[in-house]
């Protein structure tokens, strides 16, 4: 049976692939971003299992570095809704890392997973609401 961490990644590679397929420029260059980072932070696990809290802070602020020039350049509510996810997400990775706590407690798992899941439901709003905005905008000029 695949752990709820595994589970949460499949899940979001699946939301990145759906992004690829029917996203537009903003929702695709988010799916870059977040797929990077699950592949950081798969390749953090099994390379450096010791350091994964700090693999976790750098990867999670490098990602939300990336998604801050597409929420710059795009501008619309769901990257806005993104950004606060990962505001969260690192001063979660933060405070464990000042206080000197160990992540994989319930707390931590229960904290990054909401996050994780809020972060990957944003794109697919984004991506849902590209593809209509195309689907209207072709239905308007074909009238």
């Amino acid at each position: 049976m695949p752990s709820l961490a595994l589970m949460i990644d499949l899940a979001s590679a699946a939301c990145c692939l759906f992004a690829f397929w029917k996203g537009g420029a903003a929702e695709r260059a988010a799916a870059a971003a977040v797929t990077l980072n699950l592949l950081i932070g798969q390749a953090g696990y099994a390379l450096a299992p010791h350091l994964t809290g700090e693999i976790r802070l750098v990867n999670d602020g490098l990602a939300a570095l990336i998604l801050l020039v597409v929420a710059v350049r795009y501008a619309t509510l769901w990257m806005g809704a993104v950004m606060l996810f990962y505001a969260a997400q690192f001063s979660m990775h933060a405070v464990y890392l000042v206080l000197e706590r160990k992540g994989g407690d319930y707390l931590h798992a229960l904290i990054n997973n909401l996050d994780f899941i809020g972060i990957n439901l944003c794109l697919v709003a984004g991506v849902i609401a590209a593809w209509r905005n195309r689907v209207r905008a072709r239905r308007a000029s074909a009238a």
